[in-house]
């Protein structure tokens, strides 16, 4: 009984998601029935109907949901009334009906199963130490009505071996009072069954919690202090279902109250199962972050809050649609209409969804982080934020410019801050006139300054004359300085630079100045003449 409960809870958190997509699947392949006066189209509503009637109590209308033919006499009218009420004592004790969520829901009826196509177990009686499957079968009852009912096997079994009820006291006791079809006295033991497993496991929740965090150190840090706050609350409430579908379904009472009370206990289980997914993905984002802030990947940040809110609206839109199935809620059209509009609203948010994209390309390629400077086409700045629709950079005159991510990895991205070594290539400018054993001095000097400096690397720091220019001749430097900061470059790129100058001063070499020297053949020469000339008068 207990291996058959706990499949049956597990089935339902199977099965209750699901179900709207099997019914669409199915409406396409199965024609449509008329409707039912008494909503036995399904396995599913025909239990759910004969359960309302047995509570109203109203045996003549729960007599149509038996394999019967039509009464034709008061006789037979009674003796449908009398199977019913049968069937109603043999499940208030000891027999079983499968919860809501399981019941098949299509007209077609659950075709996984060992049965006939046109049979469905739904339940169990039970008489001393034999149980009877609870049969349901689908049959013509004319006008093209294929329905579902119980079927002449249980009708004979109920028959052969449920007692006939006992007719109602005259006097009216606490035990008698009924609410919503069922005695009072059931609903308050199996409520308080409920709140004695779901306090019970509350309070070993707690004490297991309370454990972990005194064996654990540092609990913000702690993975198994985390996952253990995040899991065991919701898990006990989880738990808590459980126990009440184990024993729940072994009491000697109503079955209008247990199976309503295991209807809606489906509900709690899938909010403890929201619950936990939720806290779960709220515990493991936590980590991943703290992670990434650690290693200084501050931009994965927004990438992780993403995924975390668009995983949780997934998990509430799939707890929701179970809810409401359990309640009975065709959610298939809203679900069809929520498509279309998906549909429409991605259109309408291209570029929406194209700076999505695009924030998880930069993201994941990491051309540049936040505090990188870099040149971003023609922005250059200093990278401040690396957001999931836009990364905005701090230029040099301290505005702020929003490149969209759509065109950010587009773009040609140059990163100065992933640098391993800065350049130093300037061109020594030395003045005309200079003869080559002083140009071969200056040159022996220039490399003999940047084989002293330490921070410069030795493998290619070379100095050659590089060209006669208009005005100078040019000594050209090539060499790399060998440090990660660009403060730190400037300074010892200023350092060689006056080390180059001193020197040449000090050997007697001069650096050029731009000049020019204009030379004029004689025959253009003009002399001045004397003032009051004729030469000039005329």
């Amino acid at each position: 009984m207990i291996k058959r409960l706990l499949a049956a809870l597990l089935l339902t958190m199977v099965v209750c998601a699901p179900a709207q997509a099997q019914e669409t699947a199915g409406n396409t392949t199965t024609p449509a029935v008329l409707a039912d006066t008494y909503g036995r189209e399904t396995p599913r509503s025909a239990v759910t109907g004969l359960v309302k009637a047995l509570g109203e109590q109203d045996y003549a209308r729960a007599a149509n949901y038996f394999e019967l033919a039509p009464p034709k006499t008061p006789r037979a009218a009674a003796a449908a009334s009398d199977l019913a009420r049968r069937l109603q004592s043999a499940l208030d004790s000891g027999g079983s009906l499968l919860p809501f969520a399981v019941l098949s829901n299509e007209a077609t009826g659950r075709i996984d199963d060992t049965l006939a196509p046109e049979q469905e177990q739904v339940g169990t009686l039970k008489f001393g130490e034999k149980e009877e499957p609870i049969l349901l079968v689908r049959g013509d009852v004319g006008e093209g009505q294929q329905l579902w009912r119980i079927s002449t096997q249980t009708i004979k079994v109920l028959r052969a071996h449920a007692p006939e009820p006992a007719a109602p006291a005259q006097t009216e006791s606490i035990t008698d009072t009924s609410v919503a079809g069922a005695p009072l006295v059931d609903w308050g033991l199996l409520l308080g069954l409920a709140a004695i497993s779901f306090v019970g496991l509350r309070l070993l929740a707690s004490l297991i919690l309370l454990g972990i965090g005194r064996v654990v150190r540092d609990r913000e840090q702690s993975p198994t202090f985390r996952f253990s706050h995040a899991a065991l609350p919701p898990l006990s409430l989880f738990l808590a279902v459980v126990g009440f579908y184990v024993y729940a379904d072994s009491l000697p009472v109503s079955i209008v109250a247990r199976q309503t009370l295991l209807r809606y206990a489906g509900i709690i289980a899938w909010v403890a199962l929201a619950w936990f997914a939720l806290r779960f993905v709220d515990a493991i984002s936590r980590l991943i972050i703290a992670r990434m802030q650690r290693s200084q990947r501050r931009q994965a940040v927004s990438v992780i809050t993403l995924l975390r809110r668009s995983a949780k609206v997934l998990l509430l839109a799939l707890a929701i649609v179970a809810i409401l199935d359990t309640l009975g809620i065709d959610v298939t059209t809203g679900i069809a209409a929520l498509g279309i509009g998906g549909i429409a609203l991605a259109l309408g948010a291209q570029k929406t969804i194209e700076n999505l994209v695009g924030s998880v390309t930069v993201i994941v390629d990491r051309p540049v982080q936040v505090g990188d400077f870099c040149k971003v086409g023609d922005v250059l700045g200093t990278v401040e934020d690396v957001g999931m629709r836009s990364t905005r950079i701090r230029t040099n005159d301290r505005t702020v410019v929003t490149i969209p991510n759509g065109n950010f990895a587009s773009l040609q991205i140059e990163n100065f801050a992933t640098r391993d070594r800065y350049l130093f290539a300037p061109v020594i400018a030395l003045e005309y006139g200079i003869s080559a054993d002083k140009l071969r001095e200056a040159i022996a000097i220039i490399e003999g300054v940047l084989k002293e400096h330490a921070q410069i690397d030795q493998d290619g720091a070379r100095a050659n004359l590089a060209a006669f220019g208009e005005s100078s001749v040019n000594v050209e430097v090539f060499s790399y300085i060998a440090v990660l900061d660009a403060v730190e470059a400037i300074h010892i790129k200023q350092d060689l630079l006056l080390a180059i100058m001193e020197r040449l001063e000090k050997a007697g070499i001069s650096l050029a100045v731009p000049t020019r020297a204009l030379h004029l053949p004689e025959a253009l020469k003009i002399t001045r003449a004397p003032a009051g000339s004729e030469e000039l008068n005329n």
